[in-house]
C-alpha cells in the first residue's frame, strides 16, 4: 500500500481575517507545517499542499520537499481544492490519499496513524469521527477518485460521496478534538 497526503489549505479564511495557509499559532509554528508534519509523521511519506487564497505568499510557509498544486477555484470552496489535488495525484503511483485540512491544530501524527491502521489501499474509504462526529483525515482509495471529484460542489468536499457509499469509520475523538479553527480568538 502507498498513500499520500493531501493538505487542503485554499481556503481564503474570511471569518479568520486571514488565509488559513498564512495562519502561525500562538507558539510560532505555522499551520501548514503542523499539519504537514502530521501527514508525514503518520505514515504519508509524500505530502501534497493544496493552496489558494494568497498562494505565492503562503508557497513560503510549506515545508521542503512538500508538494504544490494551486486550485485556481479555490474560492468555490473546499471541492474545487478537493479536485485540484486529487487531479494532481493521478500522476503518482499511489493507492490512496489522506486528506486533511490545515484549520486543525490538534490533528496530530497519532491521528493519522490510527487511520491509516484501518487501511489505504485503492479501494479504501475511511473516515476519522471525534465522539461520532464525522471529521478528518479522510481517506480515499484511488478507486474513488473519479467519483469523488464529480460528486464534489462548493464547501462539501467528499461529504455527498461517503454518505453514498460504504465506509470505514475510525473514533480517534481520544485523540483530539478534530475541530477546525475559524477565527482568531480560537487559537
Amino acid at each position: 500500500m502507498s498513500v499520500a497526503g493531501l493538505l487542503l489549505a485554499a481556503g481564503a479564511g474570511t471569518r479568520m481575517g486571514l488565509a488559513k495557509a498564512l495562519v502561525i499559532d500562538e507558539e510560532g509554528t505555522p499551520w501548514l507545517e503542523r499539519a504537514v508534519a502530521a501527514l508525514r509523521d503518520g505514515g504519508c511519506p509524500e505530502v501534497t499542499v493544496v493552496l489558494g487564497a494568497r498562494a505565492e505568499e503562503s508557497r513560503r510557509l510549506v515545508p521542503d520537499g512538500v508538494g504544490v498544486v494551486v486550485a485556481d477555484g479555490w474560492a468555490e470552496g473546499m471541492s474545487a481544492s478537493l479536485r485540484a489535488g486529487l487531479e494532481h495525484l493521478e500522476d503518482f503511483d499511489v493507492d490512496a490519499a489522506v486528506v486533511s485540512l490545515v484549520d486543525l491544530p490538534d490533528v496530530t501524527d497519532a491521528v493519522v496513524r490510527r487511520v491509516l491502521t484501518a487501511g489505504a489501499d485503492s479501494a479504501a474509504l475511511i473516515r476519522t469521527t471525534y465522539d461520532g462526529r464525522p471529521g478528518h483525515p479522510v481517506v480515499l482509495g484511488r478507486e474513488h477518485w473519479f467519483g469523488v471529484r464529480a460528486a464534489a460542489v462548493g464547501d462539501r468536499g467528499a461529504r455527498d460521496y461517503l454518505a453514498h457509499h460504504a465506509l470505514v469509520e475510525v473514533e480517534c475523538g481520544d485523540l483530539a478534538t478534530g475541530l477546525d479553527v475559524d477565527r482568531p480568538s480560537a487559537i
